[in-house]
């Protein structure tokens, strides 16, 4: 039996190596993918989704085992064959353009397998059957061991082992290393870029199936897997390095036993853990452990085409549509009041992202942080200290930007995709504050009783009230963009060398967009709470910050104007298709895909581009 308490660290190790397998599988998919491509694929999680729900049903179906283990492997090839088809009719599309736009589209990707998913296999969470000849348990260290885990294991050390021969030992995989390196520079040399794209897109998605299918004999394929690990997968990647095969290896490892020891060690860390160990790799070693540092292009090339001051919205144009906007409330209903009021209120969350995305070039995955400060800064004042509304927004404005102040001095050190995961590992800290600290935050039942001041109760008041607040503070941005700290920003996003050469500090710069980017979004928050009555921690979810991504480069990254525009197009196309069916996210996702393929410029810089030709003579 030996030592019992060296016998159960090693039954944990194990355990956390097989959690390690299948993150590997996913994760090192995702790599690969974004190695050689550069697309930041959040429909990587779908591709795991979708293994897992096409294997119950062909598994399900056969017997024996030939059956499970062919079911398993029939159910990863389609799901690479379905990356194949989203590579090839609807990125291939997009290739050369502005390299956010690809993560939008993949984001309409994943809503369009959500409601998928639903409408195939319904609502209800799948446990499929036992894999055969391995139903039982061997013993190690004295303790009983599942053998389908030790299978995991071995399956993750395998698959690395294949993919580092197929890299190192074979042409195609010569080409993916120095597509990883400099892709531009392959399809100058003669390398037809697309089909070098398709096979890479092939392997990563079924990688990702392979994850899924061979996770369904222990936990049940239901719909929120998607979303949690893609989560775990871009940590993974992340802290291995990006485009790292090596990397991905070991930072799987890393994280499997995290998350195994986490709950043991840490129960009240459960939720920020992995975070904690990704914002501390990110700071210390910006490419992550085993990862080279990536270009600048990356996604910052995203913020290029037509940022800046270049389509500005006509004078006469815009007023008449603010006169339009202030006659809706009178003519509308209470519905519509509430409607406009929450467009509002993500108008200028959207408007505080752009601030710093577009002429700053930081790309944000966890701006919902301080839109969710501001939001509990305004209910835990009124509701429990009984502060005055406008006290209480005032000071969520104060909080937000604080925060934003204190996680914005670290983040603006790096660039491109370490920027953006950066934000989001302190984004999913303030996150798992909200959940875990009860004793403040209500935890998941929320702050209720968070209601406007008397005068404004009516909702035809506070309407009003939200339109004016959200716009003066748009109008203001939009000045401050216009003043010469705007276009220092731009300038250190162009060319931060030429900036340092004649003695402009970027960084400094940056932190300050960054700072008052969060301030602003937690008025925001501060008025989304108040209009909601409450407040609960899906305000600071990472969905929330991917909304606020998809409504500004809907509007266009051409002017600010820009994001009140995707802000009202993404809240009324949700609202009026959610009210028709059932399957509204898989129509808007839908809807997404078309407007990117489109309109690559965004539905603002689609028009000012018409305009432009206009007047130049329809040239």
């Amino acid at each position: 039996m030996g030592n019992p308490a060296l016998s159960f660290v090693a039954i944990e190790l194990l355990t956390g190596l097989a959690t390690a397998a299948v993150l590997f599988l996913v994760s090192c998919g995702l790599s690969l993918i974004f190695g050689v491509t550069r697309i930041v694929n959040f429909a990587h999680g779908s591709f795991y989704m979708l293994g897992a729900y096409i294997a119950y049903s062909l598994v399900s179906r056969a017997g024996g085992p030939v059956g499970f283990w062919g079911g398993l492997l029939l159910a990863s090839a389609a799901v690479g064959l379905i990356g194949v088809a989203m590579e090839v009719f609807v990125l291939r599309r997009l290739y050369g353009g502005p390299e956010l736009f690809p993560l939008l589209a993949t984001f309409g990707v994943v809503l369009v397998v959500e409601d998928a998913v639903l409408a195939i296999w319904g609502p209800q969470d799948l446990l499929g059957p036992r894999a055969p000849g391995l139903k039982g348990a061997i013993e190690v260290f004295g303790h009983r061991f599942p053998s389908y885990e030790l299978f995991l294991i071995a399956l993750g050390v395998g698959v690395a082992g294949g993919l580092w021969l197929l890299v190192h030992r074979t042409r195609w995989g010569t080409l993916v290393r120095a597509a990883t390196q400099d892709w531009e520079m392959v399809g100058a040399l003669g390398v037809r870029q697309a089909t070098l794209f398709t096979g890479v897109f092939f392997v990563g998605a079924f990688l990702a199936g392979l994850g899924g299918a061979v996770q369904l004999p222990l936990e049940a394929a239901d719909h929120q897997m998607d979303l949690s690990i893609i989560i775990e997968a871009f940590v993974v990647v992340v802290v291995g390095g990006m485009g790292s095969i090596a990397g991905a290896f070991l930072a799987s490892v890393i994280i499997g036993e995290l998350q195994t020891f986490g709950i043991l060690v840490f129960p009240k860390l459960t939720l920020v853990l992995i975070f904690v160990v990704m914002a501390v790799v990110l700071v210390i070693r910006p490419q992550g452990l085993l990862g080279r540092p990536q270009p600048e292009a990356g996604m910052n090339r995203a913020v290029e085409v037509g940022t800046g001051a270049g389509f500005q919205v006509p004078a006469v144009l815009l007023y008449t549509l603010c006169a339009l906007v202030l006659a809706v409330p009178l003519v509308s209903g209470n519905y519509g009041r509430v409607v406009l009021t929450e467009v509002a209120t993500l108008s200028l969350f959207a408007a505080s992202l752009y601030f710093m995305m577009g002429p700053g070039g930081l790309v944000s995955f966890g701006h919902a942080a301080y839109f969710g400060l501001g939001a509990y800064g305004v209910a835990l004042l009124v509701a429990k200290l009984g502060w005055g509304m406008a006290a209480a927004l005032a000071a969520a404005g104060v909080l937000a930007g604080v925060g934003a102040l204190v996680f914005g001095w670290f983040c603006v050190r790096l660039s491109g995709v370490y920027f953006a995961m950066l934000t989001l590992a302190f984004a999913q800290m303030v996150w798992a504050a909200a959940v875990q600290w009860d004793a403040l935050t209500g935890g998941d039942n929320g702050v209720l009783g968070v209601w406007p001041a008397p005068w404004a109760g009516n909702k035809l008041v506070f309407c009003y009230l939200a339109l004016g607040l959200c716009g003066g503070c748009v109008a203001l941005l939009r000045r401050v963009l216009r003043a010469p700290f705007g276009y220092t920003l731009r300038a250190g996003r162009d060319s931060a060398l030429r900036c340092d050469a004649i003695g402009i500090d970027v960084r400094r710069h940056q932190w300050l967009a960054f700072s008052l980017a969060g301030l602003f979004a937690g008025i925001s928050g501060g008025l989304y709470a108040l209009s909601k009555g409450g407040v609960f921690p899906t305000v600071m979810s990472v969905s929330r910050s991917i909304d606020a991504i998809v409504m500004v480069l809907l509007g266009g990254l051409e002017t600010m104007a820009g994001s009140p525009v995707g802000a009202a197009v993404f809240t009324g196309l949700r609202e009026q298709i959610g009210s028709l069916t059932d399957y509204w996210r898989a129509v808007v996702g839908a809807i997404i895909i078309a407007l990117v393929i489109a309109f690559p410029r965004g539905i603002v810089g689609f028009i000012g581009a018409r305009a432009a030709r206009l007047a130049q003579g329809g040239r």
